[in-house]
């Protein structure tokens, strides 16, 4: 953060990384106990410090030794977990991986997957509590559905739920929320609008190109010297397409990175607001 933000520079302190570790032991030890047996664990951070990174798995794998490390297959441009920046480090921590920004794209980053011993057990034949979420039915979602079958392919449907004006696809066998307050309930979808709807960002990158019926791909440009039409997108500028009018998912190299609606020749941009940067 110390390079996209001054005033990180002044809040950081040894006390405040002692207490951001402590913080992370508390997430694990929740995220601990909502794992299913034979489920994985993802740890990512964005600092350097080993208190959080190394030393935050070996104390958690110290607390919860049903958990091992997994050795995922490590890039070319990721470094090995540091043993020797910890006080008593966890056998295999080398497992875990470092990201830095000399060596690739980004800032400093930490990495470590996680695997609680066991066997993972078939979610859609769990039982679903009585009260459980009340599903929207095909006429309220009716905008989505003329949606969905206009520009995704062979779309499989499944439980809808409602947040106001904001649909999800429910996971199956998911249990009731009933009293809870969860940040979402599943894939957000979109936002119904009047008598139209607009799918959401996550939508996008949930999907592939083989899975809609208009796509279009952008080239990224060469680092450093081009501002390719990927860069120019994600600033949120426009492009002009000759094409069938309608929903595009855009792509790029063949990931997906958002949406676009063409009108009147021209691809409009919805790639959100929150999310755009000046390449310039």
């Amino acid at each position: 953060m110390f390079r996209k933000n001054e005033e990180a520079c002044g809040e950081w302190s040894p006390e405040n990384v002692e207490l951001c570790a402590e913080r992370q032991d508390t997430i694990l030890d929740s995220a601990a106990q909502m794992l299913q047996n034979g489920g994985l664990l993802v740890y990512s951070t964005c600092t350097f410090a080993p208190q959080e990174n190394e030393g935050t798995i070996s104390r958690f794998l110290k607390r919860y030794p049903a958990f091992s490390i997994v050795k995922p297959g490590k890039p070319e441009c990721f470094s090995p977990g540091r043993p020797d920046w910890i006080p008593e480090p966890a056998p295999g921590i080398e497992a875990t991986m470092r990201l830095w920004p000399h060596k690739l794209k980004g800032e400093g980053h930490f990495l470590a997957v996680l695997r609680k011993e066991g066997t993972l057990s078939d979610i859609s034949s769990l039982p679903i509590r009585k009260d459980g979420n009340r599903g929207a039915s095909e006429k309220e979602c009716g905008e989505f559905l003329t949606f969905a079958s206009q520009s995704l392919k062979g779309w499989q449907g499944g439980n809808y739920l409602f947040f106001g004006e904001q649909l999800y696809l429910l996971p199956p066998g998911m249990p009731s929320l009933k009293g809870l307050k969860v940040l979402r309930p599943g894939l957000h979808l979109g936002t119904m609008k009047k008598n139209r709807f607009e799918p959401s960002h996550a939508l996008a990158l949930a999907l592939k190109p083989d899975e809609v019926c208009l796509s279009a791909e952008l080239v990224s440009g060469e680092e450093n010297k081009d501002y390719g039409p990927a860069f120019a997108w994600l600033n949120g500028e426009t492009f002009p397409l000759t094409g069938e009018k309608g929903w595009y998912l855009i792509t790029v190299d063949g990931y997906s990175i958002g949406w676009g609606k063409l009108a009147g020749g021209i691809m409009k941009n919805h790639y959100p607001k929150g999310l755009r940067k000046n390449w310039r």
